[in-house]
């Protein structure tokens, strides 16, 4: 079954209703555009389809991209600093908590970022 979204733009026809859930979790199709059915002559808004609000978008996986290198490297810096202050090497193991505080910086405004699914 065909599926027709009317946008400010244009319409846009879709082969399927997984076609328009997909490009509904993808932004492509916004709540407030209209949708109609192959065979139908009456157009629903996006957010009155139940399948759809009910849809979740899924946020930027932490483990899928980068994040999980950015953690790993935290967490080595982290023991490598504590074993540097333990072995009495002070300054390494000061250099090495500052650039840790950098690593930790950068992942926890990437964290912040991350859009919500």
């Amino acid at each position: 079954m065909r599926y027709t979204v009317r946008t400010q733009e244009g319409e846009l026809t879709f082969n399927s209703f997984g076609e328009v859930e997909r490009a509904f979790l993808q932004g492509l199709v916004e709540p407030q555009d209209e949708i109609r059915e192959e065979g139908s002559s009456t157009w629903r808004k996006a957010s009155s389809i139940p399948l759809l609000v009910q849809a979740r978008r899924r946020g930027d996986a932490v483990w899928g991209g980068t994040q999980a290198a950015w953690i790993m490297m935290a967490v080595i810096y982290g023991s490598l600093a504590l074993y540097m202050l333990a072995k009495g090497r002070v300054a390494i193991g000061l250099g090495l908590a500052v650039v840790l505080s950098l690593v930790l910086t950068r992942v926890t405004y990437k964290a912040f970022k991350r859009t919500r699914p």
